[in-house]
């Protein structure tokens, strides 16, 4: 297993065992546990995710990637499927997908980097090469 398998998969036991809480690096914020279709390997995965908290039963998330030069692969999964399930806290819903351009995204991502300056920063390493996309999520 790779080692970011390996870290996802303890946040991902950590996130179950405690109602949706996680410590560490992500002690205090919210986060909620993807899950989707590898659209080439039909694979089932789970993504552990920061999330950005909207009206109603939305929420946003960051394909981020650590401010990595190149999109995440369940980016791709989302927008091609445009459905996910997501669990939050003991909760787990299907959740239909929409990608937020212009200016709505630009907002939105700034409210996440005001509160997590990692956002910033990811933010500061891709400029130039991507803008960071985010994602609608609303239970279905």
């Amino acid at each position: 297993m790779a080692d970011s398998d390996d870290w996802n998969t303890q946040i991902i036991n950590e996130f179950r065992q405690n109602n949706g809480k996680v410590g560490g690096p992500f002690e205090g914020a919210p986060m909620v546990l993807l899950h989707h279709t590898g659209r080439k390997s039909g694979k089932q995965n789970v993504t552990p995710l920061m999330y950005l908290p909207a009206n109603g039963d939305s929420m946003y998330i960051f394909a981020s990637k650590a401010g990595a030069p190149t999109h995440p692969a369940w980016y791709y999964n989302l927008t091609d499927a445009g459905s996910a399930r997501v669990e939050l806290g003991d909760d787990e819903y299907d959740v239909t997908v929409t990608e937020v351009t212009g200016e709505d995204r630009d907002r939105i991502y700034g409210e996440q980097a005001s509160r997590y300056p990692g956002f910033a920063e990811y933010e500061t390493k891709t400029a130039g090469i991507r803008t960071i996309p985010v994602l609608a999520l609303q239970r279905a």
